[in-house]
């Protein structure tokens, strides 16, 4: 079975304000980078996607993924299982970002994965690296900034 380490950060200018993220996806001596920033969105959707991102880059089923985040909000979602009782309860009760949670929710179901929380602005290579990823593309350096549509679309 083929396994695969994912790195992920989220990153935003104020918060709300222009946001980015960072990935490595890692497997065997394999390393790929990405990165995309956008105008107007929040820290904790930059996290969500950036997860969404390494898990879309996947190009096969089935895969053993342990993915790497230093957001407890995403990690502790998953982990302890508030995700399954928000998809339950439809998320009632004004649960932010079901767009971004449903999306998420149906890629993780074409493989096997486990979330590790990482300590954010630590000593980890790969992580720092996501954060300068996530940055660098909140800043618009490498990309032209996005519209976050799930966001901006329900921003009064």
């Amino acid at each position: 079975m083929q396994t695969i380490t994912i790195y992920t950060d989220g990153s935003s200018r104020g918060n709300p304000g222009p946001g980015g993220y960072g990935v490595i996806l890692m497997s065997g001596h394999h390393r790929k980078e990405l990165s995309q920033g956008y105008h107007h969105t929040t820290n904790n959707r930059m996290e969500l996607m950036a997860v969404i991102a390494g898990l879309k880059a996947l190009k096969k089923p089935g895969l053993h993924v342990t993915i790497y985040s230093d957001s407890q909000y995403v990690v502790k979602a998953v982990e302890e299982g508030w995700l399954k009782n928000w998809i339950k309860t439809n998320f009632k009760g004004g649960k932010k970002n079901p767009d971004l949670w449903r999306e998420f929710y149906e890629l993780s179901h074409r493989h096997v994965i486990k979330f590790k929380w990482v300590k954010g602005h630590a000593d980890n290579p790969y992580n720092n690296r996501c954060d300068e990823l996530a940055t660098q593309a909140a800043d618009g350096h490498h990309h032209k900034l996005m519209h976050d549509e799930g966001y901006e679309g329900t921003a009064n």
